[in-house]
């Protein structure tokens, strides 16, 4: 099970606990697994007595001997996409019992991909080279050069359905002149388009193995793919705070708050880097007394060793969510590369 709290569901049939939301993921593999109330349901005494000689951590050893170090393993704050496949590959297809039962994950095929212009999804062939250390897109299927290029070393992917409207919707992202570019893509089998996520945690493994030798793999792990710390629409005024608030939807992607006037934008209108206290950067709530010009009413100061960045929330709640999202990277030291990245705002044109 993805959640750590006590579970009040079993299956009854694979000998596991689980939460009642993977209780309903089981139930779509119900030739496999069939679950059953820990406490309002009639158990008898062989099913008690097989729950009793097995368990989670028998079911753990059996089912996910081998799965690779890459591979995402969800969280109960995951999608229910990954959770389902994730349940599906273990218990279902048992890929991770023995290696040959691993198909090779997709590293070429097509996907749907939204249009950065009218939004349309049309279907491109996409292929992931680890020789050329990139994902490329072909517009025509026929096409010998890629209409795009994304260096393996800077891509990142996220489940994102509920901003795409699509039930496997991919949010892949990748930096084209040290800005943020976004694509959107999904596919209709979603087991297809999980492996391709993987397909890009594992090449994105390999390329930190070779950027750093001797790491260990509980370190490169966490640097596969990462979800946004937060998003959300805020206002935002210009850096001479005398122009009208603007309503923009925000992204907090590590140190970098990047805003677009439309979630599904495929360039952010502006990107803002948070960095760390000893730095000089520093989060305070409300605007400054001479402020004018904005409708929501929680506001947000961010200081920055340059300037000041002034944002509103439309609620309470919201603005103290963001400030706890900054709190927690200014109060988090800088690495070295973060200086790399500060530097590259700091001389943007």
């Amino acid at each position: 099970c993805c959640c750590r709290c006590d579970p009040e569901w079993a299956s009854y049939t694979l000998g596991v606990f689980v939460c009642q939301s993977c209780s309903g993921l089981h139930r779509n593999i119900s030739q496999i697994s069939k679950v059953k109330s820990v406490l309002l349901d009639p158990w008898s005494d062989a099913e008690v007595e097989f729950m009793a000689s097995n368990g989670n951590n028998a079911a753990k050893a059996k089912y996910e001997q081998k799965v690779p170090v890459f591979y995402y393993r969800p969280t109960h704050t995951d999608c229910q996409l990954l959770r389902e496949q994730w349940i599906r590959a273990k218990y279902e297809r048992k890929e991770f019992v023995c290696v040959e039962r691993q198909e090779p994950y997709s590293a070429e095929g097509f996907l749907w991909k939204r249009g950065r212009d009218n939004g349309q999804f049309l279907s491109r062939k996409c292929i992931l080279s680890e020789r050329d250390g990139a994902l490329k897109y072909y517009n025509k299927h026929d096409a010998r050069e890629p209409k795009a290029l994304m260096k393996i070393h800077t891509l990142n992917a996220s489940f994102q359905p509920g901003k795409i409207g699509q039930p496997h919707g991919l949010q892949v992202t990748y930096l084209k002149d040290n800005s943020t570019r976004n694509i959107f893509v999904y596919h209709k089998d979603g087991k297809e388009m999980v492996d391709w996520f993987n397909a890009i945690r594992a090449a994105r493994f390999h390329y930190l193995q070779v950027a750093f030798p001797g790491a260990r793999h509980a370190d490169l792990v966490p640097k596969l793919t990462r979800n946004y710390i937060k998003e959300g629409y805020m206002e935002k005024t210009g850096p001479k705070h005398t122009e009208g608030f603007k309503k923009r939807w925000f992204t907090m992607d590590d140190r970098r708050l990047m805003y677009f006037k439309d979630p599904l934008d495929a360039y952010a209108r502006g990107e803002v880097f948070i960095g760390s206290k000893e730095n000089s950067y520093i989060v305070l709530p409300g605007l400054p007394p001479s402020t004018q010009g904005y409708h929501w009413q929680f506001g947000i100061t961010i200081v920055t060793p340059d300037r000041k960045f002034l944002f509103t929330c439309e609620t309470e709640e919201e603005q103290q969510d963001w400030m706890a999202a900054f709190q927690g990277l200014v109060n988090r030291p800088m690495l070295p590369q973060e200086y790399a990245v500060e530097a590259h705002f700091k001389h943007k044109p």
